[in-house]
Order: structure tokens, then sequence, then C-alpha cells
């Protein structure tokens, strides 16, 4: 039987503690085997319930060799520094969205992982949910026609006034933190890769970062993607794809609980249907993956980094 990979986590931030350790501690291919923080105590407190091991600090974690694999849920702005340093301890690297903050040094990070036979995955986990792959399904069915036009939109309401992703330093801002999943959606949904057309990046009085914005994005075929996201906003949480004879509908669509059932609409010719599925967790789903491509070294997603990368760079240079 193939042992389980052993994940280490680099700090103790909210989406750890909430959705991947739970889901480490579940999945038979992956274990929390240890939790490092410079804060000992906040290292035992997270480590504890999952049966993982405290370490003191970033650097003794790397350097552990009952460690197979990182995951890094630091602010977007260190994601660079220590999916690096993981690499080249030897480790592979689960890293959260986005991978960096500049096309080159996702680049970069990718060529050294492949350098070093290592695997290099970052954490969009609605990708892995099985409603999309419905969703693609049902467009090379002809169920829509010919797609004409992709919507989509995330945004969440206002944050705590000290909430790390309000500060520049840290890589804060709306493109960073919720643009990535209209974006990446985009990219994993239309056939073409789609260049930006248009955008604009907002900033509510007294931010220091870009707290709203919007992109619109074209195809060589001409589908054109209407992308929206926000950080100060009533929540909105879906995608619409629009075709020649009908539409699509995604609710619920890039953060869904575990227990939730999906519904994906589908409206043509005046009538209407549901699909509904059965629940899943894709952050069970995501380690799931990542545990494959650790065990037998095949990774199906080594370029969707770079082009979600390039996606996210063209809209905030773009932005006015």
């Amino acid at each position: 039987m193939t042992p389980p990979v052993r994940i280490g986590v680099l700090g103790c931030a909210d989406i750890a503690r909430r959705r991947m350790l739970p889901a480490m501690a579940a999945l038979p291919q992956t274990v929390p085997a240890a939790v490092a923080s410079r804060d000992p105590e906040k290292a035992r407190a997270t480590a504890g319930p999952f049966g993982a091991r405290p370490v003191s600090g970033y650097g003794e974690l790397l350097a552990r060799d009952d460690i197979d694999a990182v995951y890094v849920p630091l602010p977007a702005a260190l994601h660079e520094h220590w999916t690096e340093a993981a690499l080249r301890a030897g480790k592979h690297v689960l890293a959260e969205k986005p991978l960096t903050l500049d096309p080159a040094a996702t680049r970069r990070l990718l060529a050294l992982a492949r350098a070093r036979g290592l695997v290099l995955m970052e954490n969009v986990m609605f990708v892995h949910h099985p409603q999309h792959a419905r969703v693609r399904e049902l467009v090379a069915s002809g169920a829509i026609g010919e797609l004409r036009a992709f919507d989509a939109e995330f945004s969440i309401p206002s944050l705590p006034e000290q909430d790390i992703r309000l500060r520049p330093e840290l890589g804060g801002g709306a493109l960073w933190d919720v643009g990535v999943y209209p974006v990446r959606a985009a990219l994993h949904l239309l056939d073409e890769d789609p260049r930006v057309a248009g955008a604009a990046l907002v900033r509510a009085p007294g931010d220091e970062v870009a707290t709203g914005g919007a992109a619109l994005l074209r195809t060589g075929s001409g589908v054109l993607a209407r992308l929206a996201f926000g950080m100060r906003h009533a929540y909105r949480n879906t995608y619409a794809l629009c075709g020649s004879e009908g539409r699509i509908t995604v609710d619920r669509a890039f953060t869904p609980p575990a227990d939730h059932r999906p519904v994906i609409r589908l409206e043509r010719g005046g009538a209407h249907e549901e699909f509904v599925l059965e629940p899943a967790d894709q952050a069970v789903a995501t380690l799931r993956a990542f545990a494959h491509a650790v065990r037998t070294g095949h990774h199906i997603d080594t370029d969707g980094p770079l082009r979600q990368a390039l996606l996210l760079d063209a809209v905030r240079r773009q932005a006015v």
C-alpha cells in the first residue's frame, strides 16, 4: 500500500485550520504531519486537533526529514519566498493562490520544481469540484448551442480594517484575493485563453488597495467574458455560460461547502432544467489530486498557474 503524503503546514491561516487540515486528516492519501508558526503556542493549538507536530518556525519545518510536502497558506506576498525555500529543501509544494504576484516569478518557480522533479501545485480548489466537469460536458454536448459569452462574479462583504487582505505590502487587494476566481474560471471553462479588452480597479475611500474590479475579455473566436469581483460588496458567487440557444448558470460556484448539493440550471427554448449533483468536498478533491501527483509524478495542471498569472497581470496592467 502506498504510504500517505506527509504534509507540513507553514502558518496557522484560517483556510488551513478551517478547510485544509481537516481535509488532510480525512483523506487516506495524506496526513497532516506538522504545523509551523513563529508562535509556539499557536502552533500547538493548531496542530493538536489533527495529531500533527507543532514546530517553531518555518525554516525548522522545512529542515525536517519526516515531511514529504509543504502547504503554504501564508499572505500572497510571501508565497514566492517560502515556495522557493520549500522546493530547495526538496519538498513538494501546494501553495495558496495566487502562487506569486508576478508571472516571471511563477514561471521561475515552475521551472525550479520541474528541474528538481517536484510537484508544485496552486491551491485553486474549485477547479477540482465535479460540478464544473458537468458544465463542460453540457457545453460540449451542444446543450446551449455555440458559446457566445461567459459571465462570472465573486464578491464578498467588507473585511475588518486590520485584515491582511487589505494590506498592500502583503499582496492584498481584490484582484489577488477574489478576482482570481472569475479569472481562473474563464481559463478553466473556455476553450481558448482570452485576452483582456478592458479592465478597471476601484479603491474605496480610505483603503490602500483596490477593493473592487471588473474585466472584459475576448477569445480569438469572439467569445466575450465579463468578470467582476469585490471585497466591499454584497456576497455573490456565480457564473453563467451564454450560448446561441441557451444558458447555463451555476451558483455557489467557487466556494461551496462540503455538504452543498450543487445545482446546474439549464435554460433553453423557454424551458428550464436543473441538474442536482451529489455533495463534494473540493478541499479533499484538491488534496487527492496533489497526493496522486506526488506519488505518481503525473501532474495534470502544470501550466494552469502561469496562464492564470499572465491573465491576472494583464488585467492589472490594463486597469484604469
